[in-house]
């Protein structure tokens, strides 16, 4: 099924975080895996001393269930060095979260799919429309460009690369 993974980093050498998060994800993903731009963008919700962080999106076929993802997804955020247990927003290495599984659209206590405030994040809509402009997420009328094309402008975000 095809999924979207978010990428974000703002902690220790952020772009290398992206790298290596996008290398292990290599390893469960099928492919043709498509990798947006990376961006820049300041930290939501958090300290407002927080870094900035990097973020990504990479879209790949996979083949086993949700809840397999969500745990390969939990194991690479451990492995490069994303506590399990930390405050809501805390700075992090890696934060990656399960955007879409195919049109699929359930809620557990573990995992909301597609992502509860996915259509609402330019962070999160800016990297997705270089990979997927036209998907139509589950449960919205318009697809990934539009619903980036009608949110505000927000300062503090910029590509900050072309590619991984």
């Amino acid at each position: 099924m095809r999924t979207g993974v978010a990428l974000g980093s703002n902690v220790g050498d952020r772009l290398q975080n992206l790298r290596a998060a996008r290398t292990a994800l290599t390893a469960i993903a099928c492919p043709p895996i498509l990798s947006s731009r990376i961006y820049e963008t300041d930290a939501v919700g958090g300290a407002p001393d927080a870094s900035p962080f990097l973020n990504s999106v990479v879209e790949f076929e996979f083949a086993g269930l949700p809840a397999t993802l969500l745990l390969e997804l939990q194991r690479i955020e451990a492995e490069l060095g994303r506590p399990s247990k930390r405050p809501r927003n805390a700075p992090r290495t890696i934060d990656l979260d399960i955007l879409y599984f195919g049109n699929l659209a359930f809620a557990t206590d573990e995992i909301m799919i597609p992502h509860p405030r996915l259509h609402l994040r330019r962070f999160v809509l800016a990297p997705l429309a270089d990979v997927r402009p036209d998907l139509i997420l589950p449960g919205q009328q318009e697809t990934v460009a539009e619903l980036l094309a009608k949110l505000p402008p927000t300062p503090g975000a910029a590509i900050f690369a072309e590619s991984f």
